[in-house]
Parts: structure tokens; C-alpha cells; sequence
């Protein structure tokens, strides 16, 4: 158990109650370590063993990415024992229905605010901060991150309290473990054509950077800005400049800022023509994310007359 400043953990918005929850004690010392939480491993769930080889990357990775898990449906059983029958769920979920060695998730995120190892070894290799398990939850990226699963659908719900409190916990570790800047901490979304994390828990992005550089004693640095998503039924200037760039590509779409059948059919087959990964999590359960067109999309039809950071910012002002 690891001693962490008190005010520490209140400037990050941990409460008190929730630090001895999460395993930690609190203190009257300012610049105490960054607390680690209490993660329990895949033994303690009942994980079944992996179906082949856990790849482990020889270097640190360079983001923290959060999901929402959508899937089993989000209730208000906050015990231990809820979030181990998760950590089970979507272990069988990947692994039979996906096809994957294992969980894709290197940790998971409970509602009642209990955190799990997903991936086996991922535990143990962030213990050693020189190192990372490959997972399989951001298509195209899984080399760079660790990503975290947190219980529940937050597409139009907050995420309560316990979660938000073991969240910022666990990235702060995750962070403080491999020296990765606040501003590097994402959602599913900026890297694939998805809902995930859910609008609420993403719009919430900025305040999660800004609670783990509390826990850290750094400043955080203003992120840049992402590729958009667009959906089928948005309308508005950044969907006419995509079907604008879909033309020059060759597809024979309206240019009228309508984000209509015929720009979602085009986006399915410019994605299917490029290889993107698709259904990397379970996000995409909760509605048809055919045809979105996100940040694996964007970089295939923007000009290159400028930087991806150009167009990014040009795309967010639009």
C-alpha cells in the first residue's frame, strides 16, 4: 500500500474515502509518489489462460487509451464480484467471438470502481516501466498504447463517481510508470471510426488530463486538436468538406453537408478498400458504426498540401 499526499488526492478529485477504497493511505506530506491503486490480477477473476503467446513490447507506449465496454449492459451492481464477472464477460466475448488470444484490453474498469488486469501479464510488465503487453483494442495503433475498458455505455450518461475516482487513478500510475505526458492520454475515437469511449465520457477527456496532471505535479499541455467523427444524419460544413475530399478521391457523392446514404456507402468502401480495422472493441455493439468516418478515414482524403495537425485544426474551426 503506498502513502500519497492527501491534497494531492483531492486536487485530482479522489476523494478521501475513495483512496482507501482504491487501496491507498493518504497523508499530510506534500510530494509523496503517485499512489498505485489496487489492480487485481487475472488470477483473482478466474481468466481463462491465453490460447497463445502474450507479446510483450520492448519499449514503453506512447499513449493511455480509455473505451467504454458497452457490453454486458451497465447496472447498479458496484461490488468486486460485479466487476470480476465483467472482466470475465469480455474475455469470453474476445476471445470467442473475436478469435483473440485473450482479453484485447490490457486493464479493466468497474463501475463500482475496481480495476482489473485484462491481457495476462499486463500487471507485471507495467510493474517494470521499461516495457508493454501488446493488447488488441485500437485498430492499426496496438503497439502504442494500453488501453482501459470501463464498464458501461457513455454515449448519453456520465460515468458515476467510483469509476471516475479509479480512472484517474489508474492512468495517473499507468502514466507516472512510463513517463507519459497527461496530453498523450485518448480515447478510442482518435485513433478509429468510433463512438468509443462514448460523447460523455470523451467530452470528459480533457478533464481526466488535467486531474492526472494533479496527481503528477505537472502542467498539462493543451492537446492538440483530433480528426472529428462524422456519423450518418450530421450535417454541417466539416461533412461537405469531407464529401468534397471523398469526390476528389473518386466517389460520386452530393457535396451538400448532408452525411446521407450515399457518403456513408462511400466512407464502407473507401475503409473496406484501405484495410481499416473495424469492431476493435465492443462499441460497436451499441449501434451500426458502418460508415463512420473518423480519424483512420480523414488521413485518406485530406489533401496533402499540409500537415495532418494542419487539417486537424482547419477541420475543428470548420
Amino acid at each position: 500500500m503506498v502513502t500519497v499526499d492527501r491534497r494531492t488526492l483531492l486536487k485530482a478529485g479522489v476523494t478521501a474515502s475513495a483512496a482507501g477504497a482504491l487501496g491507498m493511505t493518504t497523508t499530510g506530506t506534500a510530494g509523496a509518489a503517485v499512489p498505485v491503486p489496487t489492480i487485481h490480477p487475472t488470477a483473482d477473476w478466474g481468466a481463462r489462460p491465453a490460447t497463445g503467446t502474450i507479446v510483450v513490447e520492448n519499449h514503453k507506449p506512447t499513449y493511455i487509451v480509455v473505451h467504454h465496454a458497452v457490453d454486458p449492459p451497465m447496472n447498479d451492481d458496484f461490488s468486486l464480484a460485479r466487476a470480476y464477472y465483467v472482466s470475465r464477460f469480455i474475455q469470453n466475448l474476445h476471445m470467442d467471438k473475436n478469435g483473440w488470444l485473450d482479453s484485447g484490453q490490457q486493464f479493466t474498469n468497474s463501475r463500482g470502481g475496481y480495476i482489473t488486469e485484462g491481457r495476462h501479464r499486463s500487471l507485471e510488465i507495467l510493474r517494470g516501466g521499461t516495457r508493454h503487453v501488446q493488447g488488441a483494442n485500437v485498430g492499426g495503433h496496438n503497439s502504442e498504447v494500453i488501453g482501459i475498458e470501463n464498464e458501461g455505455l457513455y454515449s448519453t450518461v456520465d460515468v458515476p463517481p467510483a469509476l471516475w475516482n479509479s480512472l484517474v487513478s489508474l492512468v495517473a500510475y499507468i502514466a507516472s510508470q512510463y513517463g507519459i505526458a497527461p496530453e498523450f492520454i485518448k480515447g478510442h475515437r482518435d485513433f478509429n471510426s468510433t463512438e468509443c469511449p462514448g460523447q460523455v465520457l470523451y467530452n470528459r477527456l480533457p478533464d481526466l488530463r488535467t486531474a492526472v496532471g494533479r496527481v503528477l505535479g505537472v502542467a498539462v499541455a493543451r492537446a492538440e486538436a483530433e480528426w472529428p467523427l462524422l456519423k450518418p444524419g450530421d450535417t454541417g460544413r466539416q461533412v461537405q468538406l469531407a464529401q468534397q475530399f471523398l469526390r476528389a478521391s473518386g466517389f460520386g457523392v452530393p457535396t451538400d453537408g448532408v452525411f446521407g446514404k450515399s457518403t456513408k456507402d462511400a466512407v464502407a468502401a473507401l475503409s473496406a478498400q484501405a484495410g481499416l480495422a473495424r469492431d476493435t472493441c465492443t462499441a460497436a455493439k451499441a449501434a451500426d458504426e458502418t460508415g463512420f468516418l473518423g480519424a483512420d478515414v480523414w488521413p485518406l482524403i485530406v489533401p496533402a498540401d499540409r500537415s495532418a495537425a494542419a487539417w486537424r485544426a482547419d477541420l475543428a474551426r470548420a
